[in-house]
């Protein structure tokens, strides 16, 4: 398209322009282009499994398709292969996922210096560290939305989230208030007093009532390092999932509207959503892994 020549001006409309018009980048067409032109890599000799790699490419897609989730990568449909009865290798399912065009979309971050962060920020046990973090959005009727969450550094599990029009310090502690009435029983006076809870540097968490209401519930304020983003990153790897799966694909007339959608998320993340670390398993089956033997002994 981009060499056919105009009929009124009589000249080639341009990849530039086409690619314009079509909203496409132009690092895209050049890269199919090169990888048009470059020689297929030889495959590894052997058997091929149980099926052939256009019928595997096919149950690839049904996995894909069924999934109630976006951006998943060939390690949870490997093992979504295994649940069908379908056993092949991981690189298999990476090489074809990679020749189908069947990955999900990512950019590669840039090298960093030294990091102030180079522990580990995961838990033994549930409940004993929380971390809190917030996003924006924006809703036809309304406006601008905030999005609150809260998530176990254990389990991975969305322990609360919540929306408002304002992220004013209240908004930022109803995810926290959540998580406590559940797995605390209540709010009062420490009854969270062997959690700790990780937040960034925004206003809104280190103001005076956020630190005074967690303080009041026996709750550690730990504060990430500045500029290290990793020292918060189970809260910032699961917003990165809520927009992936909700955020970025679904149109939201009121404020309230969303804030039931975030909740049944919530519900479906908790029961549905497969953490590798923890050997495919969901954040509630994690937890009751974890509880299970302190519940019978208790």
């Amino acid at each position: 398209m981009s060499r056919a020549t105009s009929t009124s001006a009589g000249k080639p409309y341009g990849l530039r322009r086409v690619c314009r018009l079509w909203r496409v980048a132009r690092s895209t067409v050049y890269y199919q282009r090169r990888c048009a032109l470059a020689p297929r890599a030889p495959r590894r000799r052997g058997p091929l499994g149980p099926c052939s790699d256009e019928e595997l490419a096919g149950h690839i897609r049904q996995v894909l398709s069924a999934s109630r989730f976006h951006g998943e990568g060939y390690r949870k449909v490997w093992v979504r292969l295994r649940h069908q009865g379908i056993r092949t290798s991981k690189e298999r399912v990476r090489r074809l996922m990679r020749e189908h065009g069947l990955q999900a979309p990512h950019r590669v971050g840039h090298p960093h210096g030294p990091r102030a962060h180079d522990g580990t920020i995961m838990t033994e046990a549930p409940d004993m560290m929380w971390g809190t973090d917030m996003t924006t959005t924006v809703t036809a009727s309304e406006g601008g939305a905030s999005v609150f969450v809260a998530v176990d550094h254990c389990t991975a599990e969305c322990v609360g989230i919540h929306a408002a029009r304002s992220g004013n310090r209240f908004e930022a502690l109803e995810p926290v208030h959540q998580g406590v009435r559940e797995h605390f029983g209540s709010i009062e006076e420490d009854v969270a007093s062997e959690l700790k809870l990780r937040h960034d540097h925004g206003s809104a968490y280190l103001s005076d009532d956020f630190q005074g209401e967690v303080a009041f519930l026996g709750i550690e304020s730990s504060p990430s390092f500045v500029r290290e983003p990793e020292g918060n990153g189970c809260a910032e790897r699961f917003i990165r999932t809520l927009k992936e799966n909700l955020l970025w694909v679904r149109t939201f007339e009121t404020v309230e509207e969303l804030r039931l959608a975030l909740l049944d998320f919530r519900r479906r993340y908790n029961g549905e959503w497969m953490i590798e670390r923890h050997g495919y398993r969901t954040p509630a089956q994690v937890r009751a892994k974890k509880l299970g033997p302190i519940l019978q002994a208790a």
